[in-house]
């Protein structure tokens, strides 16, 4: 069945499906419905979870062989594919999980904005008809005040208008950005409204230090700015997932652009969750270790999430410093060495 994001939570409250997929190109939200799939996952028992970054090289016969293994820690497991580009010679097996689904697994794939091309494809028609496809739209200008205002009432407090409109002025479209200083907002009202003043005082220039102007001081190689970016965000209370957001970004923008150098393509098409590079980060496209920095950036979110050792802050300055040139990523253990 296909679904919007509203309608997910009621479904899974209903039971879950075999396989679900979830596409778009907002990720505040992408990762909002991945997270309600993880937690009823969870809550039914479902505690082994394996993730699987698809990109070019993938082996397909890897997850072909983890879907028909035993697993030693449980016996129900959730298999995570992110998938930002097309699944090319793995369509068909993405077809036999959807209609022919392993016993105790739940399959999670999620993928950038599919247009009407890519959703008319068997793979995709086969997790519409034997599961469940959530596509994520986009949030669109026009409607953020009032995504604001439903957002808030969630939370138990009411947003004036104006209040509104001025977090959308400040964060520029940027749900992630909205919900967090909507979130401060709410501690701050204790209960009351969120009136204009209170937003005035406490919503930060989002020009000061950007998580968008760290990713690209990484990727065109300022590590000194890049750090000092860093730290201004870490003062400031911005949570390492949004960070790891944008530097996952430009990975997937640079990674796309040498594709297209590779491929000699001149198309434009849209980056969906990948940023545009800029010339100084085409400039270094040939010198970096895409796919070993994209491993690093797992592990950085296993860290984050708290399912690897080590400390998120420590994580999220190794991958930065990794980009911008100033360590070498592990591709082993998404840890960084001198």
């Amino acid at each position: 069945m296909r679904l919007n994001a509203e309608q997910l939570e009621h479904a899974l409250a209903r039971g879950l499906a075999a396989v679900y997929l979830v596409s778009g190109e907002e990720p505040l939200l992408i990762g909002e419905a991945a997270d309600a799939i993880r937690a009823a996952a969870r809550a039914a028992g479902y505690a082994d979870r394996s993730v699987f970054f698809i990109d070019k090289g993938f082996d397909w016969n890897e997850l072909r062989h983890a879907t028909q293994s035993l697993s030693l820690f449980a016996d129900r497991r959730l298999f995570e594919l992110r998938m930002p580009g097309k699944p090319d010679k793995g369509a068909e097996m993405l077809v036999d999980l959807a209609t022919r689904p392993p016993p105790d697994v739940i399959c999670l794939v999620i993928a950038d904005k599919l247009d009407k091309k890519a959703s008319d494809t068997p793979w995709v028609r086969a997790f519409e008809k034997h599961g469940v496809w959530v596509p994520v739209r986009p949030v669109e200008t026009g409607a953020l005040p009032g995504w604001l205002r439903g957002r808030a009432a969630a939370l138990g407090v009411a947003i004036e208008p104006e209040a509104a409109q001025l977090i959308v002025d400040r964060v520029e479209g940027n749900l992630l950005a909205a919900k967090q200083e909507l979130e401060k907002l709410a501690l701050l009202a204790d209960g009351g409204r969120i009136g204009k003043d209170l937003v005035l005082r406490s919503v930060g220039d989002s020009a000061r230090y950007d998580v968008f102007q760290l990713g690209e001081a990484a990727a065109a190689g300022e590590a000194q700015r890049a750090l000092r970016i860093l730290l201004g965000l870490k003062s400031e209370g911005v949570e390492p997932t949004l960070i790891l957001w944008a530097l996952i970004r430009e990975l997937r923008g640079l990674w796309q652009a040498r594709e297209r150098q590779r491929l000699r393509s001149n198309a434009r098409a849209g980056w969906n969750l990948a940023a545009t590079p800029s010339p100084q980060a085409l400039a270094r496209i040939g010198t970096l270790p895409l796919a070993r920095l994209m491993r690093q950036a797992h592990h950085t979110d296993r860290v984050i999430k708290g399912l690897a050792g080590g400390d998120a802050w420590t994580a999220i300055t190794g991958l930065a410093a990794a980009l911008a040139g100033a360590l070498q990523a592990n591709a082993d253990s998404g840890r960084v060495a001198i």
